[in-house]
């Protein structure tokens, strides 16, 4: 089973919104990613980090939902700061296509990988707001990672999709970082992280843990393979 991931879609099928106002790197932009997953099988798994739908409800999102569903392999998604549309794990689950997986503070076992995912909050918004939310967002990472905990076994491998990413813009180390590094977590993947002028670092090791940035923008349209630190 191959991993690969991309993340931040911001899919609008019957409603189009035309990303490329946001920078030529968007004109065709679903095109290009959906040749980077041409060659992928039924069993290859495809994660995508949040921001997957501009709908604004749940029946509104079922179009870009189907979208994701067309796509080669298993895909799994998360909510982004985006996805209002995204009201309740349950409610999801119910309208998501044949081999689309939502993952919210829980996670769900690939063969011998288990993906575990939350949303997370912005390390560098210090507001009390920010801090009440990031703590918040703490707790269900822990939640989703104490999931994988109860059923991992020694040769599986866990993968953790986060939107927001888990280190400030200086890739300094966070209370969540410590807490991938608690669970050995294998690899994380995250996006959110968009236009020409941001600091961006495709990859990031810390405590020997691979953190895979995979906004579309950032990674060109392609999807990345995800390679699990063993």
């Amino acid at each position: 089973m191959k991993i690969y991931a991309v993340s931040d879609l911001h899919l609008s099928i019957n409603n189009p919104k035309p990303m490329n106002v946001f920078g030529a790197v968007w004109d065709n932009y679903l095109d290009d990613i959906e040749n980077s997953l041409a060659d992928l099988s039924d069993d290859d798994l495809v994660l995508s980090a949040g921001d997957t739908s501009w709908a604004m409800t749940l029946d509104a999102a079922v179009p870009d939902l189907e979208y994701i569903g067309r796509l080669p392999g298993k895909k799994v998604i998360i909510r982004g700061n985006h996805d209002y549309w995204w009201k309740g794990i349950g409610a999801v689950r119910q309208v998501l296509p044949k081999g689309v997986f939502a993952v919210q503070n829980d996670c769900i076992r690939f063969g011998d990988v288990l993906v575990c995912g939350s949303r997370g909050w912005s390390a560098d918004d210090k507001s009390e707001d920010g801090k009440r939310l990031f703590a918040r967002e703490l707790i269900r990472m822990e939640m989703s990672l104490a999931c994988a905990q109860k059923q991992r076994l020694d040769a599986d491998s866990v993968i953790f999709m986060i939107h927001y990413p888990p280190f400030n813009a200086r890739y300094e180390d966070s209370e969540v970082t410590a807490l991938f590094k608690r669970y050995d977590v294998n690899a994380v993947v995250y996006g959110h992280i968009h236009g020409k002028d941001v600091r961006s670092t495709p990859i990031v090791y810390k405590n020997g843990i691979p953190y895979y940035l995979t906004s579309c923008d950032q990674i060109k349209n392609k999807a990345v393979e995800i390679k699990l630190n063993k």
